[in-house]
Order: C-alpha cells, then sequence, then structure tokens
C-alpha cells in the first residue's frame, strides 16, 4: 500500500513537472507589449483667426498614445499578431476621438515568413505607411511639417475601419501591401469603401516608395462627407470646399539618399477631390506638392531637421488664380536618452491665390496659411503663419 502511494506521488510531481514546463514554455512563445508616447509642448502662432496665441499643445514630436501589441508562435514560420492604440491629450486626458477607444490602431492578424502577413481591422493604409515613412512627417513631425493641412494624406490622419491588408515578404529590399476597406452599405459595396496599394524598395542606401489610396464617400447626405466611410480625411482651410467630395484619390512618392550623418530626400504629392451628384463643387479639385527635407546627426545626442515644399491647386471652379502655399520647417532634437528628448520645432508658411469657402461653388475666398497639420482648426486670417514650439517627448 505504501509503494502504491509512493508511485501515486511520483506520478503526480511528474505531471505537475510537465504542466509547469508547458506553462513556461507557452508563456515564452508568445508575447504582450505595452507601449506608449508623451508629449506635450508650450506653442506660439502667430495668427490664429487674427490673433497671436501661446499655449500647451500635446502630440507634435510624437502623438501621445498608449497602445498594446502582442504575438503568439504558432509553428512553422508563422505568428498569431495584434495592436490596440489610443490616442489622448496628456493636457486634459480626454481621448482624441470622443466615443473610439482605440481611434489610431485596432487590428489582429496571421504572420507568416514565407508568405506575408494579412491583419483586419482599424489600420494604416500601405500608402501611408511606406510613403509617409520615407516622406517628410517622419522626420520634419507632423505637426509643423506636413504638407499645407496634411492635403495629401502624408501624416497620421487617414485610417481605415472595417478593413483587410495583405502585405508581402520582403523580397530584394522591395515589399508590398494592399489594403481593401469595405463600406459596409446594403446594395452598393462601393458606397463608403476604400483601397489601396503601395510598394517600398530599399537598397544600400537609397530608400524608395510609391503608394495610392482612394477613399469613398458615405451613404448619407451628399453636401458632406459622411461618417459611414471606412475612411476619412484631414479637412482644414486648404480644402474646406472639397469636404463633399463623392471620392477622393491620393498618389505620392519619395525617395531618400543617406551618406554618413547626411540625409536628403524629395517627394511629390497628387490629391484629388472628385465631385459628385449633390456635391458643392463642379470640377474636380486638384492640389500637388513638391518637397524637399535633410537631416544631420550633429552628435550622437543632437539632430537636425529642415524641410520645405509647395502645393499648388490646379484653376477649376472658377478660380482663375488658384491657391499656392510655401511652407518652410525646421526641427532640432537633443536626446537625453533613446527614450526622453526635448525639441524645438520652427515652421512659416506663405499662402497665395484663392480657392473654395466652406460653402463651395460660388465661395470663392483668399487661401490663408495653415501650418502642418497642428494649425487646421486654427488657420491664419491672411496669407502668413508662423509657428514655434518647445516640448518634450517620453517613449515608453
Amino acid at each position: 500500500m505504501k509503494l502504491r502511494k509512493l508511485r501515486r506521488s511520483w506520478v503526480m510531481g511528474g505531471l505537475a513537472i510537465v504542466a509547469a514546463g508547458a506553462s513556461v514554455q507557452a508563456s515564452a512563445q508568445s508575447s504582450v507589449t505595452i507601449y506608449g508616447a508623451l508629449d506635450n509642448a508650450l506653442v506660439y502662432t502667430n495668427n490664429q483667426g487674427g490673433l497671436h496665441n501661446l499655449y500647451l499643445r500635446t502630440g507634435n514630436l510624437a502623438a501621445s498614445k498608449i497602445g498594446f501589441k502582442g504575438a503568439e508562435d504558432l509553428g512553422g514560420g508563422s505568428q498569431a499578431i495584434f495592436t490596440l492604440e489610443n490616442g489622448f491629450d496628456i493636457n486634459t486626458g480626454a481621448m482624441s476621438s470622443a466615443n473610439t477607444l482605440f481611434n489610431r490602431q485596432s487590428f489582429v492578424g496571421l504572420t507568416n515568413n514565407a508568405y506575408g502577413t494579412v491583419t483586419t481591422g482599424r489600420q494604416y493604409t500601405p500608402y501611408f505607411l511606406y510613403v509617409g515613412a520615407v516622406g517628410p512627417t517622419s522626420v520634419l513631425t507632423g505637426a509643423t511639417g506636413a504638407h499645407p493641412g496634411d492635403v495629401d494624406g502624408l501624416d497620421t490622419t487617414v485610417r481605415i475601419s472595417n478593413s483587410v491588408t495583405y502585405s508581402t515578404p520582403v523580397f530584394g529590399g522591395a515589399q508590398v501591401s494592399a489594403l481593401y476597406g469595405f463600406g459596409e452599405t446594403a446594395g452598393s459595396v462601393s458606397t463608403g469603401n476604400t483601397y489601396s496599394l503601395a510598394v517600398k524598395y530599399d537598397v544600400g542606401a537609397w530608400n524608395y516608395a510609391l503608394g495610392y489610396q482612394r477613399l469613398k464617400n458615405g451613404s448619407g447626405p451628399t453636401n458632406a462627407w459622411n461618417s459611414t466611410a471606412s475612411g476619412s480625411f484631414s479637412t482644414s482651410a486648404v480644402n474646406n470646399g472639397y469636404v463633399s467630395s463623392d471620392n477622393v484619390q491620393m498618389i505620392a512618392g519619395a525617395m531618400r539618399y543617406t551618406i554618413d550623418k547626411w540625409m536628403v530626400g524629395a517627394n511629390y504629392a497628387n490629391a484629388q477631390y472628385k465631385p459628385g451628384a449633390g456635391s458643392l463643387f463642379a470640377q474636380k479639385a486638384t492640389f500637388q506638392t513638391l518637397g524637399l527635407i535633410t537631416t544631420y546627426q550633429l552628435t550622437p545626442q543632437v539632430a537636425l531637421a529642415g524641410g520645405y515644399s509647395y502645393t499648388f491647386e490646379k484653376a477649376a471652379n472658377g478660380i482663375d488664380d488658384p491657391a499656392k502655399y510655401h511652407q518652410i520647417a525646421l526641427e532640432q532634437t537633443y536626446s537625453f536618452s533613446k527614450r526622453s528628448a526635448i525639441y524645438f520645432l520652427e515652421a512659416y508658411q506663405l499662402a497665395r491665390g484663392k480657392t473654395l469657402g466652406k460653402a463651395g461653388t460660388g465661395s470663392i475666398v483668399n487661401a490663408v496659411a495653415v501650418v502642418g497639420d497642428s494649425q487646421n482648426g486654427s488657420p491664419s486670417s491672411g496669407r502668413n503663419q508662423s509657428v514655434l514650439m518647445v516640448g518634450f517627448r517620453h517613449l515608453f
């Protein structure tokens, strides 16, 4: 009897050890990471609706956010992955989007070393992820370095709900990615849908990217952009006359060359706002942008960046002197560590010509300056606008 009890104890102990080992192994094969950024700056703007202003603004060098991402090893080079990310205002604690917890990203999917990655949920487009990474906002933060009003969507202002993305593995430095966003309107598959395609190629010191995205308006009033669409775009005094578009199409390309401490780059974007039945404008509106960027790593702690962009609207909708925007942006960053940095941002924009006001055709107005996308809700009352910032950013 004692021998039987002893054997039973050995068996139970062995099972416990095996179970513990399996638990440790499962834990080692999966991981969840909490990450984010805290960013705040003191801002001076010389003209917001005709008045100067001094205020605190969150998310300038990096968007203030908290996120969760995880991966589980499924074997055979495959992983299950997910990302949940929420943006917030550090000065008030409010979420960036009311009633939307994970407004920035929320997706789940599978990735395989040989076959690529499929994800579903709310996601950035390949257009932004590939071209934006080589374009201006990754080195000249979108707050002051995005093209005026982010009219071409190269900053983090376009996110697609109800979307599926497929990205190939990297082959010889090249990778392709495609996204489709479902409009989910019964009886009309195309209403509110989005699609995007992009390719990038990295070879030696060179980086190239080319991308396309098209957003279709959702069901609802035809004189506005409807929330039923799978995606939306940034609005400002630059494109307020065209928010009743039937669809918006953006094409952009960017390139960079890095040698030692220097990086130089160039980018081009074409944004087209197309009318439909009921739109408040009659002819397609086209904005083109040419941009130049450069960075220099002065010391291991000090990084310098600068850029120039020229955005111009095509004559249409009764406008014979279309809008033109010249913008210069500068950035200086001192890193105390890999996570913490103090930064200085300076930008100036000069606007010329005319564009459409919110009422659309028949409301031709003077173009006004809108630096980057930090002033989308507070444009200048006139032709120029200057923005100065000093801030602190901490990553975790």
